[in-house]
């Protein structure tokens, strides 16, 4: 079968590399491995001949196709082997300096028109491409770990990236069977520049002592859809890995709020405790598995107070009718009485500023997140202000999970858990449109097969409302003070007008 590139060189025979090789020689291109150890050539060969092999046990190949893969894929045993090829992908270490040095050396081997592509993650296309005579045929072709499985990858044009070089490399992906995404070169790209806002800010809720990792985990989980907590995903991933891209995306940014960084994990990546493949990270792992600390139990309240929700309170209607179904008495005066049990549902503020602001009584004040609260999810989350009451506290916990809904009761925090995260994923993808970095529809692909998120962020923005997505954004600014908090123009111009966060202008 033909392929865009009959002949591909890979350089670096760690594991991107071999799943780069891998899906290449699947497409039918003859791949040749290089690496400056000959030996980790011939242990990729021999693991992915095994690769293969286990493929074909699995009814996935047949026997002609491992063997034509197996005969396609050959080491290299120097860079001038590389010569006959049309295209090669570096995936070696990320220092610029070395892989700057690679490339140059290349440049003088390969034909004029053959296409050289760094699988770089966080260095900056354009700068590895500043030395050569044709930066032209230079371009980003970011893969993602394990590379057969994640089925995106991200093309980046540098500065002089010729478009004809873009589109060849995207079409070849397709051979390969991955779906490419276009990107413009700046720090992260699409999918490492749009997953900023899950992590830095369930760690900015950590470091307020708002709840543990453990609960922000289950929220995130169990309210917002994410298919693993913040925590535990960065113990998957390692705090050696993850952490050092926080750093380098805010820096390269010029320290840009939205993706500060948090001393949390800078201490713990300095103590060790990096993760799961540690034995230890933001949980303790005991033969592979997670030590995560049991919930707390439902309290047991002998007679619930009656209950009065306040009139700015977010989906009140909702909030009542889910009152009435839970068996509440419920106060429907301008005020709530002495003894009455009073629910307030901000978007953004916290729950003392609502407090404040109504003229409610703190100590008898809980807050419940009713932005994502429908039959779908799995918790709700209540929060008090450090004035409420413990019997009042308890009174809401177990009056929120007569249904049996898991209930969370966290500090209190400008827009709980759900809502900041949320509001902050959405924004950062807002200012990547605004930015021109890549198309909407190409930021929502990327991400979904990326990052593995419920629905892209442009989706998830227009599920739960772009006024209220700026509600939430407005009101923690106001709260915290923080220009992390304020709005891309792409959201605030949208949400005004009632577009989807996916129009693109004519």
């Amino acid at each position: 079968m033909g392929t865009q590139y009959n002949t591909v060189g890979v350089a670096g025979a760690g594991a991107m590399g071999r799943g780069i090789a891998q899906i290449a020689a699947q497409a039918g291109s003859t791949v040749l491995l290089y690496d400056t150890q000959p030996e980790a050539v011939q242990r990729a060969l021999a693991d992915l001949g095994s690769q293969w092999d286990r493929l074909q046990q699995k009814g996935r190949m047949d026997a002609a196709a491992v063997q034509a893969c197996k005969d396609r894929l050959r080491p290299a045993n120097s860079l001038q082997d590389l010569a006959g090829c049309q295209l090669v992908v570096e995936a070696i270490i990320e220092r610029l300096d070395i892989k700057k040095q690679l490339f140059s050396e290349l440049e003088g081997i390969v034909a004029a028109d053959a296409v050289l592509a760094t699988n770089t993650s966080s260095l900056s296309v354009t700068s590895i491409a500043a030395a050569l005579k044709r930066p032209q045929q230079f371009a980003g072709f970011h893969f993602f770990n394990p590379v057969p499985l994640m089925k995106v990858v991200e093309v980046v044009a540098g500065l002089k990236t010729a478009p004809a070089v873009c589109e060849q490399l995207a079409t070849y992906a397709r051979q390969m069977g991955h779906t490419p995404v276009q990107a413009q070169d700046t720090p992260g790209f699409i999918v490492n520049h749009a997953g900023r806002g899950y992590n830095t800010e369930a760690l900015r809720i950590v470091g307020e002592g708002i709840a543990d990792f453990a609960t922000i985990d289950r929220i995130l989980r169990d309210q917002a859809g994410f298919r693993l907590g913040p925590f535990e995903l960065m113990d998957l991933t390692a705090l050696d890995v993850s952490h050092p891209v926080m750093e380098s995306i805010y820096r390269q940014y010029y320290d840009e709020p939205r993706y500060r960084p948090s001393v949390i994990t800078a201490q713990r990546l300095a103590g060790g405790v990096v993760g799961r493949k540690s034995g230890e990270g933001f949980y303790r792992y005991v033969d592979g598995k997670a030590e995560v600390p049991a919930e707390p139990p439902v309290p047991t309240v002998a007679e619930l107070p009656p209950v009065w929700v306040s009139t700015r309170a977010a989906r009140r209607a909702e909030l009542l009718q889910r009152l009435k179904e839970l068996g509440a008495n419920i106060e429907t005066g301008q005020s709530p009485s002495m003894h009455a049990l009073t629910i307030v549902a901000p978007l953004g503020f916290d729950v003392t500023t609502v407090a404040v602001v109504e003229r409610l009584d703190p100590s008898r004040t809980v807050g419940i997140d009713m932005l994502v609260e429908d039959a779908a999810t799995k918790r709700r989350v209540l929060a008090t202000n450090p004035a409420t009451r413990a019997d009042m506290r308890d009174a809401a916990h177990a009056l929120f999970a007569r249904d049996g809904k898991a209930v969370s009761v966290i500090r209190d925090s400008g827009g709980f858990v759900t809502q900041r995260v949320l509001a902050t994923i959405v924004n950062i993808a807002s200012d990547i449109c605004q930015q021109r970095i890549c198309t909407p529809a190409d930021l929502e692909t990327a991400v979904t097969l990326g990052l593995g998120y419920p629905m892209g962020p442009l989706a998830m923005g227009n599920r739960w409302g772009p006024t209220n997505v700026l509600e939430v954004l407005f009101n923690m600014q106001t709260v915290y003070g923080d220009p992390r908090y304020r709005p891309s123009p792409w959201l605030r111009r949208r949400g005004a007008i009632g577009l989807s966060l996916l129009h693109e202008e004519s």
